[in-house]
Parts: C-alpha cells; sequence; structure tokens
C-alpha cells in the first residue's frame, strides 16, 4: 500500500514564544498517534504552523520526530516556503533526517501561475527524492489547482499523492473519479477539511489528513477504518460524535482550537505564533463539552 493512504494525523509543532521547539512536548503529541496506530504522521502540516517557523526550527523538529518514532510510523514533513532554493533545502533536509515522505504547498505573496508552480515541484520532488504529496490549500494559499495541472505533476518522478480541500456541495464521487480518469494508477487521493472526512471516505478516497487525529488519533482512526469497512452507519454515528468539534472548527478555524485542545487535554499550554492569538478562554467549555461527546470511541 502507498505511504498516503489510511489516515495521516497532523499534530501542533510545540514552541515557545522565541520559537524553540519543545521536543519533549513534541515527542508526548507523536506517543499519542503512535499508541493509536495511525497510518502516517503529517508532520509540518499547516496544523503544524509550518509556515511560521525558521528553517532550523523545522530541522529540529523533523530531527526530533524521525528519531523518536524510530520507523515505527512513517513520518510525512511539510515543506512548503515562498522560495523555490528554500524548499528545495527543506525536502533535501528531511531526506537527510529519515523522513519517509513530503508534502508540498505553492506558498506565495505574488499569486502563482500553473507553469511556476509545476516548475516549483518540479524542482522541490527531484531535490527530495522521496514520494510527495501535491498540498492543494487554497484556502491558506489562494492558489487552486486544477485538475489538468494535477493530472501534469502527477506525471512528475516521485509526485504520488494529491490532498485536496472538501469537494464542492460535497461531489466526493464525481472528483474522484475524474481524478482517476487523470492520473496514473496506483497515485493516492485525500482530502483535508475534517468535517467532509466522513463523506470523503465513504466515496473511496485513499486517505484523510486530519487535523484532529494529531490530539484524538483513536476516534479519528475508528471512523477511517469504519468507512475502509464500507460502514456506513457507523462512520456516521462517530462523525455525529464529531459534530460539535467541527463547529468549534469551522467557527474559529481548526488551528486556534487544537491549541485549546492540547491544554484541556492538559498536554501542554503553548500557544499559537503570534499573530495568531488564541481562542477566547469562554470557548473552553464548548471544547471540553465535544470533547466529552468522543469519550469510548476507539
Amino acid at each position: 500500500m502507498s505511504l498516503f493512504h489510511g489516515l495521516s494525523a497532523f499534530p501542533l509543532t510545540p514552541t515557545d514564544t522565541a520559537g524553540t521547539v519543545h521536543g519533549a512536548t513534541l515527542c508526548r503529541f507523536l506517543d499519542r498517534i503512535i499508541a493509536a496506530k495511525a497510518d502516517s504522521i503529517g508532520l509540518l502540516g499547516s496544523t503544524g504552523g509550518y509556515a511560521y517557523l525558521s528553517r532550523e526550527q523545522r530541522q529540529e523538529a523533523v530531527r526530533v520526530a524521525v528519531d523518536h518514532v524510530g520507523g515505527r510510523v512513517p513520518v510525512i514533513v511539510g515543506v512548503g516556503s515562498l522560495r523555490t532554493d528554500a524548499a528545495v533545502a527543506l525536502a533535501q533536509d528531511a531526506k537527510a533526517a529519515g523522513a519517509d515522505g513530503l508534502l508540498l504547498a505553492p506558498m506565495s505573496y505574488t499569486p502563482l501561475t500553473d507553469e511556476e508552480v509545476h516548475q516549483h515541484f518540479a524542482a522541490v520532488a527531484e531535490a527530495g527524492e522521496l514520494p510527495l504529496c501535491i498540498y492543494n490549500n487554497p484556502g491558506t494559499t489562494r492558489f487552486t489547482f486544477t485538475e489538468d495541472l494535477i493530472a501534469r505533476l502527477a506525471k512528475l518522478p516521485h509526485v504520488a499523492a494529491v490532498k485536496m480541500p472538501l469537494a464542492a456541495n460535497g461531489a466526493y464521487a464525481g472528483e474522484l473519479a475524474r481524478l482517476r480518469t487523470l492520473t496514473p494508477e496506483g497515485f493516492a487521493i485525500g482530502y483535508s477539511g475534517d468535517w467532509g472526512a466522513a463523506d470523503a471516505l465513504l466515496a473511496g478516497c485513499d486517505t484523510w489528513y486530519s487535523v484532529i487525529a494529531g490530539f484524538l488519533p483513536a476516534p479519528a482512526l475508528a471512523l477511517t477504518r469504519a468507512a475502509q469497512a464500507g460502514h456506513a452507519a457507523e462512520v456516521r454515528r462517530i462523525d455525529g460524535a464529531f459534530s460539535p468539534l467541527w463547529e468549534l472548527f469551522k467557527a474559529h478555524g481548526s488551528f486556534r482550537v487544537m491549541f485549546m485542545i492540547a491544554e484541556v487535554l492538559e498536554l501542554t499550554t503553548i500557544q499559537p505564533p503570534r499573530p495568531i492569538l488564541p481562542l477566547p478562554k469562554t470557548e473552553r467549555r464548548a471544547v471540553e463539552a465535544a470533547l466529552k461527546t468522543l469519550e469510548g470511541i476507539r
């Protein structure tokens, strides 16, 4: 099975106000994912705050994670950066540290053209020499991949998967069918946007790139395995238990909510990187109630 299948869990990257990576805290996060037996760890994705970290901070996070995981779970490392040479260096750093795969978003300030994105991906894929997943996240990058561009990128050496945003109007089956027609056999198609995971998995996507699995991997894995087994009623039951949390994600952004979840679970009291502000303390009760509905789901 491809590296990019099943449940990929994305933890926060714990740093202090000076940007120092707290290795012991990161290892606690990773232990939850390892114990739950998620299919992969997505390090330094959007949930991992990659855009707010320097190359040195990212190197440290990868080193700590890869050493601690010790091959028990594949580690996919986000290597997005504004400049191609910087993303190339990050890809090489990840490979040298022992990462299993790469995740690349086309970060930009000046809006990018399709040709610029193609050349960016070609350079990073060649330098990293690891299986690479296209990160289609227009909500943060403001760049939307056309299906034709995904098809073109899928022909590049090492490009093995795509991480898609929520499908328009929930039309996952049609989007999956089109993309599978356009991409090589074995090319993995997955989705992010946790509140759409149930529909995407039931439609037959290969991967759920999950924010909440960074801290609650067990119920996220239960939902994933139920979908893989075709147990639609069980998927809907678990997704219903997640519903209060999805509403918080949609209202406040999953990144902010995850920091409060970490606090409620007594994993850490780290705060988001400024200028991102923490969730108001008035929302703590809603987060606690949302987590309570998930108790016992394994």
